[in-house]
């Protein structure tokens, strides 16, 4: 079989193919690893055009926007953060594997057979079902995915919440393969199966027949991602929904689904939103008495609590009314607009940092990685408008300016543009630094 190489103008079209998994082995199979390409990255124009469309469809019903500002920043944002790892080294998902195909692979499948293509599909999809639902039963793997969880929202920008962490534990349950097949097939999978996920982050999407009974879709991941009590632990397919119909964990679509988690965050800072349940765990554990239950808060439910059911007294958990309305705080809409081009500029950046990485000098990469967490953290501040956001966003768009200035940052716009806008924002930032700390030092007095 010939390895297929895509030009330029067959490049979107196919990207839009894989993430429907509407492609044949033939044209995604490789022999080298290096030839396989980054279907992800790939894809980020795939999922702003589909944002785009979900907002168009999203106002044509409901006549309003379906993504807010502050819930769709806080998710992408979630989702730059957690591929930052990936500008330094390989994923430790693929590096793991790589690692025990060379040194203890017990048979060679052959990378070029339709047969080893279907079978790696079924195999990645079930490995994932066994991950993710580990991750929704083990507190300490839920401490990571619960930030996935924790939007009140569900559209596509939610698909991008993803978590930093939990990539240091998906690597284990995929190991058993690389005993058999080669990571060419199982790097193709690994992407097929997460770009699948993306387009299922919808309320547009109601119902698709036939497809239901075996497809993940988004009827069935809504519920997945529902506080109710009849949605709880339910449905962890990823691509296929017959894991959980032979597991046990199917639940179809029924009562009025309510997002988010059973006590809801209530904060748009990315920091918190990816870390908040660390200490939480620490403390839990830290009060436990016993090792027993020290080391049943680390590896039994989230909810669980001494003399209860490894997952929790579901009984226990927060009546879901139907009428519970988002956490929404009222903003500035002049707040609200620099908040989104600010934001529409750190994709810029991003964007060109993913497609330079391999040519970037390490130094390079580490300074544009901290300014991108730097802005995200920033932004997040001001859309809760806290007190220190001021200064943090003044430091902010001063070392903007300084990337620009010493060619470190290419924005796509005419540099002279963002220069003005940048040093207006510098200005105005610093008079509001400076006359929040005035009236400080007047109310002391």
């Amino acid at each position: 079989m010939a390895t297929v190489v895509e030009t330029p103008a067959s490049t979107l079209n196919h990207v839009v193919r894989t993430m429907f998994y509407l492609v044949t082995p033939n044209e995604t199979s490789f022999q080298h690893i290096d030839e396989v390409p980054d279907y992800v990255d790939k894809a980020t124009p795939v999922f702003l055009g589909m944002l785009i469309l979900e907002l168009v469809l999203g106002w044509a019903k409901t006549g309003s926007l379906i993504i807010r500002i502050n819930d769709g920043v806080t998710s992408v944002s979630a989702g730059f953060l957690s591929r930052i790892p990936l500008l330094f080294v390989r994923s430790l998902e693929l590096s793991s594997y790589i690692y025990i195909w060379n040194n203890y692979r017990l048979l060679e499948l052959p990378w070029d057979s339709p047969w080893t293509w279907w079978l790696v599909f079924l195999g990645v999809d079930l490995a994932y079902y066994w991950l993710h639902r580990f991750s929704h039963e083990l507190n300490v793997l839920w401490a990571a995915h619960q930030a996935h969880h924790s939007s009140e929202d569900y559209n596509l920008s939610t698909a991008l919440r993803q978590s930093l962490t939990q990539q240091l534990a998906s690597w284990v349950l995929h190991l058993p393969m690389a005993l058999a097949v080669p990571p060419t097939v199982f790097a193709v999978h690994i992407q097929f199966n997460l770009l699948y996920q993306f387009w299922i982050h919808t309320e547009v999407i109601r119902h698709l027949g036939p497809l239901e009974w075996v497809m993940n879709t988004p009827s069935h991941h809504r519920v997945h991602h529902g506080r109710n009590p009849y949605c709880i632990d339910k449905n962890y397919g990823g691509t296929l929904i017959i894991w959980d119909r032979i597991f046990g964990t199917f639940a179809p679509e029924g009562d009025k689904v309510v997002y988010g988690l059973t006590k809801p965050i209530n904060s748009f800072d990315i920091i918190y939103v990816q870390f908040h349940y660390y200490p939480y765990i620490w403390r839990r554990f830290w009060r436990a008495t016993g090792i027993k239950h020290k080391l049943s808060v680390i590896f039994k439910g989230p909810s669980w609590r001494p003399n209860k059911p490894r997952l929790g007294d579901r009984t226990q958990l927060p009546k879901v009314t139907g009428k519970e309305v988002p956490y929404n705080p009222t903003w500035p809409l002049v707040l609200q607009a620099y908040v989104l081009l600010q934001f529409l500029l750190l994709l810029a950046v991003y964007t060109d940092v993913m497609a330079m990485k391999l040519i970037l000098s390490q130094q390079t990469l580490l300074l544009l990685a901290g300014y991108i967490i730097l802005t995200l953290t920033s932004l997040g501040l001001l859309i809760e408008q806290r007190p220190k956001a001021a200064v943090l966003e003044m430091f902010r768009c001063a070392l903007f300016l300084a990337l620009c200035r010493f060619g470190f940052v290419k924005p796509a716009v005419p540099s002279m543009v963002i220069e003005v806008f940048l040093c207006l924002s510098v200005l105005y930032w610093a008079q509001q630094t400076l006359g929040k700390l005035a009236n400080g030092k007047s109310k002391q007095h």
